[in-house]
């Protein structure tokens, strides 16, 4: 490939800024495009929505939530929203600033999407903060695709970040660059680093729900350093590729609401040692 840049596509959901930026600093990437997916919840009634938010965030938020949008109040939904509408505002900005092609697509796996994915002629994919996409989409780019994964694969795959560590009591969380597969985050591994994790119980209390946002946001940049790195070594053909043993460790998936209460219990057990 010698002349010739080697040609990335990133889809995302919002948040991959500071990582654009690091790779539009090498001289011999080229970002084809940036693939934004609309389309980023399953469709529910109504009465799907209930039953889910039971299970996940208990009665009485369910209720306080629902009563929120009945009365045309402030809710959790509208909220979060408006946050995934100002990450792909930034994004879209970020994008414009760097001069990259940037794509608002409804769902990466319509035909559409997949015939836009291969006319770029990517040499790589990378899958940074998306829902999981199939083979259909994740094999388009000549050596295929790889994601950044924040937790410490093989020992946790799945998510959500942070949540889990905290509550086995784990001191570090991971981060992961690793090939898509099929089954989620089980790919051969690239680069991976870790972060110490110490719950602040003088600051934080009872509040872990703050205390996961605040160190979600510390990963962004480590997250993005290794990811850029990850990707300059794969266009440098100089990356070493781990397979993982999918026998350790397990897939993880959201708390429950009785997961999250359990997480509460421990964390006071834990402030008492």
């Amino acid at each position: 490939m010698t002349g010739q840049k080697f040609k990335i596509v990133v889809l995302t959901h919002g948040g991959a800024e500071r990582f654009l930026e690091l790779l539009s600093a090498f001289q011999n990437i080229e970002i084809a495009g940036v693939f934004v997916e609309k389309a980023t919840e399953k469709k529910r009634s109504f009465g799907q929505k209930i039953k889910r938010s039971i299970r996940y965030d208990g009665y009485f938020a369910t209720f306080k939530k629902t009563t929120a949008k009945l009365l045309g109040g402030r809710s959790d939904g509208a909220e979060e929203s408006r946050s995934v509408q100002k990450n792909r505002d930034d994004l879209v900005k970020c994008a414009k600033e760097l001069k990259i092609p940037i794509y608002a697509v409804e769902n990466y796996h319509s035909p559409d999407t997949l015939k836009l994915l291969r006319e770029t002629g990517a040499d790589l994919g990378v899958l940074y903060g998306t829902n999981i996409v199939d083979e259909t989409v994740f094999s388009i780019p000549r050596l295929g695709s790889i994601n950044i994964h924040q937790g410490l694969a093989p020992a946790y795959r799945g998510g959500p970040p942070v949540f889990w560590e905290l509550f086995n009591g784990e001191k570090e969380v991971g981060i992961t660059v690793h090939f898509v597969a099929a089954k989620v985050d089980s790919g051969d591994i690239i680069l991976q680093t870790t972060v110490p994790l110490e719950y602040d119980h003088s600051d934080y209390g009872r509040n872990y729900e703050e205390f996961l946002h605040d160190f979600r946001a510390l990963l962004k940049e480590p997250s993005a350093q290794l990811l850029a790195e990850a990707v300059r070594q794969i266009a440098e053909g100089k990356e070493r590729r781990i397979k993982q043993d999918t026998t350790v460790g397990k897939r993880y998936r959201l708390p429950i609401k009785s997961e999250k209460d359990e997480l509460l219990r421990v964390l006071s057990e834990r402030r008492k040692t």
